[in-house]
């Protein structure tokens, strides 16, 4: 467990610096929502005539007047597109880094093999992002207290359960990405990560490109789906399942056979 634990150092610093934005991003947020309770009536008509921006972001579903309406909308687009963003900076970078900070040869020269190498490196992409979202559940559970407002567990649970999948298999698809590039990689899994939030928006938009939602893990991840039915949708979850194994049967497969640059 060498490298395992190598990279759990590295990246340590890293973690609680976007645990801590993230976690004090949900805090600030959650700390409006007195304010916005009070002017709820007026905030709602107004979402509703916004039309097309209102359907975008779940808020037609959503009523934040009510605390886990509001924590669905504004905590869940902060939870999204953060927690999206740093799966995808450490899926990217675990294999291409080698080639980018030249250690590959260094990591290579020892007795272990390519495959356990990966295995290892894939396991502290796993345990980064699960730190990462009990941290959130943690702090957005204090938050609610914050504020003295009621939480409905069951889908708090389901929507933490799928922000933590969606991660996972953003990190899963850039691991693999991060198999086939050597320099340039973070660029590459920051936009596909901001792509794949964007397909979500355009998913919602119109029904002629719903297909879209088969594509990205923000489309079961959707506080706006989950919150209202407390339930996820089976097929979209499993669909995002068997990317992230296939995704991982590329990287290692890829990865094994690769030449290397030292």
């Amino acid at each position: 467990m060498t490298v395992f634990a190598h990279e759990m150092r590295q990246n340590c610093r890293m973690l609680v610096i976007w645990t801590l934005v993230i976690g004090g991003m949900i805090a600030v947020c959650m700390a409006m929502f007195p304010e916005m309770e009070a002017q709820s009536a007026d905030l709602n008509e107004m979402f509703a005539s916004m039309g097309v921006f209102t359907e975008a972001f779940g808020m037609d579903r959503l009523s934040i007047g009510e605390p886990m309406g509001f924590f669905g909308v504004e905590v869940g687009s902060v939870l999204g597109i953060g927690g999206a963003f740093f799966a995808a900076y450490l899926g990217i970078r675990m294999l291409s880094k080698e080639e980018t900070e030249h250690t590959a040869e260094f990591l290579l020269t020892h007795p272990v093999s390519r495959f356990s190498v990966a295995a290892q490196k894939l396991a502290a992409v796993v345990a980064c992002i699960v730190i990462l979202n009990v941290a959130c559940a943690a702090c957005s559970i204090a938050s609610f207290e914050m504020v003295d407002a009621a939480i409905d567990w069951e889908p708090f649970w389901l929507f933490c359960a799928a922000e933590l999948l969606m991660q996972l298999e953003i990190a899963c698809v850039c691991f693999a990405l991060s198999a086939f590039i050597g320099r340039g990689s973070i660029g590459v899994g920051l936009g596909f990560a901001a792509l794949l939030y964007f397909l979500n928006i355009v998913a919602s938009l119109s029904d002629k490109v719903d297909w879209l939602r088969f594509v990205t893990p923000f489309a079961y991840a959707d506080a706006a789906s989950i919150i209202p039915n407390a339930a996820l949708d089976e097929t979209l979850v499993g669909l995002g399942v068997l990317y992230a194994v296939v995704a991982l049967v590329i990287a290692v497969s890829v990865y094994a056979r690769k030449d290397i640059a030292v």
